[in-house]
């Protein structure tokens, strides 16, 4: 397998999409800290918190046109890929598409054209196949059946993976990295992996599932995007992730570091998928909003989502913090940031 050997070095002018965002301002932080030069694509109208203190250079552009994400690439000698639109839900399932699929073809054909030595793309662990019963964790060889690539999100990273894949046959040299899920600070939107910590905190967690997921610190994530980049192998994928977790112990773990008491009623997966398809229906279709409970999410919350990240481990060099940790850091930031309601805040005694 080709590797790449070049070091993200002082001054390397990086062009990086979706900065704004959860995992993307994590990256920019980690190459920031390399002193390399970074570009940050800025989609028009996006929130820029996470930025706002970053000594980068932003580029507002549309990924979905190309000469815009062209120009934001030259004299770039390496180019990160993490935009994408990643909820469970939109009035509009086109959008998904012409993001995630259309605008990754924009920025592969960008990267081509100007030269670019290394690309990275930020796929997802969703585009893997699992194992539902969570016996065996799930690596970068196996394919997912497609009937279970629930929602649109899903669907429309697996396209785009393909795509990628695509280039690299056709020798554009880039690397791919599956995140698992990410927690940690940042998640302004926060993501659906954050919304477990903040809903854990907010006491809108009822009872818990029979599920398990992998947790993984978006830092570390961020850092094994840097090391893909660096050492990753000519088109290869790599899963980057945490520690498997069954849900329960998760809460368990939030429960230990706030003290705020863990939801003890299990919940049966037929009474989770009649609430998210009531919600579907009533707050989706009908009233044209984000459904409270995404039958995606609730979907995806009942498949255990366990993963095997050796592959990264062992070609990359990368680790990754205990999961205690990693939810400490999301809990905390959620707590410092407004987004826990104050007779919540009041509850809470954090760990020593």
């Amino acid at each position: 397998m080709a590797r790449a050997t070049a070091a993200i070095s002082r001054g390397d002018r990086v062009l990086l999409t979706g900065a704004t965002g959860f995992i993307g301002s994590a990256v920019a932080r980690a190459l920031l800290e390399r002193d390399a030069d970074v570009v940050a694509l800025v989609q028009p109208g996006s929130d820029r918190q996470n930025i706002e203190s970053l000594a980068l250079q932003e580029v507002e552009a549309d990924l979905r046109d190309f000469e815009s994400v062209r120009k934001a690439a030259s004299g770039c000698r390496f180019l990160f890929h993490v935009a994408a639109v990643y909820r469970f839900w939109s009035a509009d399932p086109d959008e998904f598409y012409e993001v995630n699929v259309g605008g990754t073809r924009n920025v592969l054909d960008a990267a081509r054209e100007e030269g670019s030595e290394r690309v990275v793309y930020t796929s997802t662990v969703g585009t893997i196949g699992v194992d539902r019963t969570g016996r065996r964790p799930a690596t970068e060889r196996d394919w997912p059946r497609v009937e279970h690539l629930f929602g649109s999100y899903k669907r429309s990273k697996y396209v785009a993976e393909h795509e990628v894949l695509r280039a690299a046959a056709e020798g554009l040299p880039l690397v791919l990295v599956q995140p698992t899920l990410p927690v940690g600070p940042g998640d302004r939107a926060p993501t659906p992996t954050g919304r477990i910590v903040l809903d854990y905190m907010n006491g809108r967690i009822p009872g818990y599932f029979d599920t398990s997921m992998n947790v993984v610190d978006v830092d570390d994530v961020a850092k094994g995007h840097l090391l893909a980049a660096e050492r990753g192998a000519q088109g290869r994928s790599y899963v980057v992730g945490g520690e498997n977790m069954p849900f329960r112990r998760m809460l368990d773990t939030l429960a230990s570091i706030t003290g705020l008491p863990r939801p003890r009623l299990r919940v049966p997966p037929a009474v989770a998928l009649a609430a998210a398809h009531a919600s579907e229906v009533v707050q989706g279709r009908l009233a044209h909003r984000a459904p409270s409970v995404p039958l995606e999410g609730a979907l995806m919350a009942l498949t255990k989502m366990v993963y095997d990240d050796s592959r990264a481990r062992e070609e990359l060099g990368y680790s990754s913090r205990p999961p205690r940790e990693a939810l400490e850091r999301s809990a905390r930031w959620f707590a410092e940031h407004g987004y826990v309601t104050a007779r919540r805040m009041r509850k809470i005694r954090w760990a020593e």
